[in-house]
């Protein structure tokens, strides 16, 4: 994050000096009615260059304060169609970006952390929670902005902790915002009574034109808070009405929608769908409201004498009348967008490893980067279900001896099949977190791809283990040609069913990140090693007792519960890594 903001400051005082040469010398003097252009020119675009500037810092200033904090309210709380709305206005209004919170939504279906219909509620809640950077800049700040500037400035860059640091870029990005809008304003002022740019802005009270124009920068910009921000930068100098800021802002609301688009691209077939979900519902919405903006403009101008603060008032009553309509209608607009992008019917195939989450688009947004991985290690873990699952079955002649998936398959390629695509897996994680873990990670974010990266280390060692071992156990049974004894087939089997119960639980938590899981599975963990001594000590006593069976069987026996024991103290480490992870989310 520092870096990011090292680099690019270096534009900032350029497009100060610059936009503050212009404000100075665009009219320059009270009785000349020339307009220098140029200068008009450079002073809109320095004072743009600032607000956009400002807005991005402030927002990523929220995310790298908040931003696993928002990340574990959406995965956690959205139970509720009405609670989801709530929640994605919540924490959209929290780190001042509605694409951000659907970029994360997007991430989170493509991982399996959301269903589809859940999303479909934060969506309307992100939309409501994007109005209130419009409220705050319709407030007249800017007088306080250069204060807000020395202040941010001077924590981002002397502050030693972290926290004061991501708070002093969010109030250095406020006064940038707030600067840029003064600058753009104050450079407009001779054009008030240019009839040319009148007639410009005057256009835009054709919805149509108004709605088009304001979706077209929104795109360019990826940011609604953004197009509305300085809608009301010029309604406060006089340059527009209330009716030509209306359209602008309704086209703002579709133009955001590209940056959830670009996300879903090759994403999931639900993730694909929460971006089109988003679409849909901001493209309703305008068309609902784009016919009757006269009588929206009438009920909003009641609302307060200044335009600035109608203009807001009108951006936040778009999205909260709209996301009231719309809320009763998810489960139907969730149906039918499934019917016309239903899920593709893919046969799983063993024998060819295949990467199905890890987006390279997404490691630029450290968020949905780890989400990404996390869904790929569960995964990994649900193939490593299935190997221990199928573990002990060689051992034993009543048990299946083909595959669990492919019974033209021998039980013993498929699971090497599955160890093989388990240490693919492995490799593809690992250098994906390698990767995410170089760009502008937050200390949380950092302690979280070091947990991933350390989970995917025991899982390769779990796997490594079982490719060593497995081969020479099934060995020495084939050569031993001798069967376990009751007892002891029954000791091996029941701790084998304990350590299935493990497997699966710790694909539960990847699921959804549950703290009281990981710390089952460390409970349960010590348990079953005391078991295993049980059941050890059990087996001596069968041997001291001459037990023909337990003797013949004896290094097998052990080598084969040994393994078992091992497997279940890496599941217990990957359960300990894993709540640090929960506890960072937090």
């Amino acid at each position: 994050m520092l870096t990011t903001y090292t680099k690019s400051s270096r534009l900032i005082l350029p497009l100060i000096i610059l936009a503050s040469i212009s404000t100075l010398f665009a009219a320059p003097d009270e009785n000349s009615k020339e307009i220098s252009i140029f200068l008009i020119a450079t002073g809109l675009l320095g004072g743009m260059g600032m607000f956009l500037y400002g807005m991005e810092m402030m927002s990523d200033g929220m995310k790298m304060t908040a931003g696993n904090s928002m990340r574990m309210i959406l995965e956690k709380l959205t139970s509720n169609k009405f609670l989801s709305v709530f929640v994605g206005a919540f924490v959209t209004m929290v780190i001042q970006s509605s694409s951000a919170t659907t970029v994360m939504l997007v991430s989170f279906v493509n991982s399996g952390l959301l269903n589809f219909t859940q999303a479909l509620g934060v969506i309307l809640g992100s939309n409501i929670g994007s109005t209130v950077t419009a409220q705050i800049v319709a407030f007249k700040v800017t007088d306080y902005a250069l204060i807000l500037i020395a202040a941010g400035s001077l924590m981002s860059l002397f502050s030693k902790k972290e926290t004061v640091k991501n708070l002093g870029y969010v109030i250095l990005g406020f006064g940038l915002l707030f600067y840029g809008m003064k600058v753009m304003s104050d450079t407009m002022k001779p054009l008030r009574s240019d009839p040319t740019f009148n007639t410009i802005l005057t256009s835009f009270e054709n919805p149509f034109l108004g709605i088009l124009a304001g979706a077209i920068f929104t795109a360019l910009v990826q940011s609604s808070s953004a197009t509305t921000g300085i809608v009301i930068t010029l309604a406060s100098g006089g340059s527009i009405t209330l009716e030509a800021g209306i359209p602008l802002i309704f086209g703002a609301n579709i133009g955001t929608c590209v940056t959830a688009l670009l996300a879903g691209l090759n994403a999931s077939r639900d993730a694909k769908r929460v971006a089109i979900g988003h679409v849909t519902f901001n493209v309703l919405g305008v068309l609902l409201f784009c016919f009757w903006i006269p009588t929206f403009s009438e009920m909003v101008a009641q609302t307060s004498s200044n335009i600035p603060r109608q203009i807001a008032n009108a951006h936040t009553f778009f999205n909260i009348f709209a996301s009231i309509i719309f809320i009763p209608f998810t489960g139907y607009i969730a149906k039918t967008i499934i019917r016309y992008f239903p899920d593709k019917t893919e046969q799983r195939d063993i024998e060819k490893p295949a990467v199905l989450h890890l987006d390279e688009k997404l490691l630029n947004q450290p968020e949905a980067a780890i989400n990404s991985a996390q869904a790929e290690i569960s995964g990994v873990v649900g193939l490593m279900e299935r190997v221990v699952g199928t573990l002990v079955r060689p051992f034993f002649n009543d048990q299946e001896q083909s595959d669990i998936e492919n019974s033209e398959l021998d039980l013993k390629t498929g699971l090497n099949q599955r160890l093989d695509k388990i240490t693919f897996l492995n490799e593809k994680i690992s250098e994906y977190l390698l990767i995410t873990s170089r760009g502008d990670l937050n200390s949380d974010q950092s302690k979280e791809v070091f947990s991933l990266v350390s989970t995917v280390n025991y899982l390769e060692s779990m796997n490594n283990m079982i490719k060593l071992r497995f081969d020479g156990l099934i060995k020495s049974r084939e050569d031993s040609d001798v069967n376990f004894s009751e007892a002891g087939q029954r000791e091996i089997l029941d701790y084998h069913t304990k350590l299935v119960k493990q497997v699966k639980r710790l694909n539960k938590f990847f699921n959804k990140f549950d703290r009281a899981k990981a710390e089952k599975i460390m409970e349960k963990g010590q348990k079953y090693k005391d078991i295993e001594e049980k059941y050890r000590l059990e087996h001596f006593q069968r041997l001291s007792g001459d037990d023909s069976e337990s003797v013949a069987t004896h290094q097998l026996h052990m080598d084969l519960m040994d393994m078992l024991k091992q497997m279940n103290i890496f599941i217990e480490l990957i359960a300990s890594t894993l709540l640090s992870i929960e506890e960072n989310q937090a």
